[in-house]
């Protein structure tokens, strides 16, 4: 079940704020300037879709996407639990960064924990299939995938180069809590 959880930036143990709401995550998100919406991710992929498998399947949802904001590439981030890659993926995401544009996440299976650190605050977004997720570009983020991954999301980009992030060198990110 998609969430929402809000942090202080100094108080890691106690939330200002918990739901599991669509409409109430899409209402605390879209007041930061974030886009939260739930989408039909109703194709069956199979076990370990290929790449090609995915976006023939939501190429309608991509087209969408282009149509309303422009995007000019995308791509398809899938892991799972068992990927000798794992934990080093994992450790790289974990750590706090930017990007130079949106980045803009649909989650056709399983699940990942956005972390937006914005102003004084951090919020939790917990994404699961059917999630779509837009961070504006330069807010500080970090993504958790679990010990055990097993996702599949499509990645939306503004410019042909795909993910490129600036890590900010912080480690707030070491103080929340993480996906299991």
């Amino acid at each position: 079940m998609s969430a929402l959880t809000i942090f202080s930036d100094t108080e890691t143990s106690t939330p200002l704020w918990h739901s599991t709401q669509a409409d109430e995550i899409a209402e605390q998100l879209n007041a930061r300037g974030m886009r939260f919406e739930r989408w039909e991710a109703d194709r069956d992929l199979g076990r370990d879709p290929a790449p090609e498998t995915v976006i023939g399947a939501y190429q309608h949802a991509i087209d969408k996407l282009v149509a309303e904001k422009g995007y000019q590439s995308w791509d398809v981030i899938s892991l799972r639990a068992d990927n000798p890659q794992k934990e080093a993926l994992r450790a790289k995401f974990l750590n706090e960064h930017t990007h130079g544009e949106d980045e803009v996440r649909f989650f056709v299976e399983g699940a990942g924990l956005f972390c937006l650190h914005i102003e004084d605050q951090v919020y939790q977004v917990l994404c699961e299939k059917n999630d779509l997720i837009s961070v504006p570009a330069g807010t500080p983020h970090w993504f958790d995938m679990g010990s055990e991954p097993n996702f599949t999301a499509i990645r939306i980009f503004d410019n042909p180069e795909g993910w490129v992030a600036q890590f900010t060198g912080s480690e707030i990110a070491d103080g929340y809590p993480r996906l299991a």
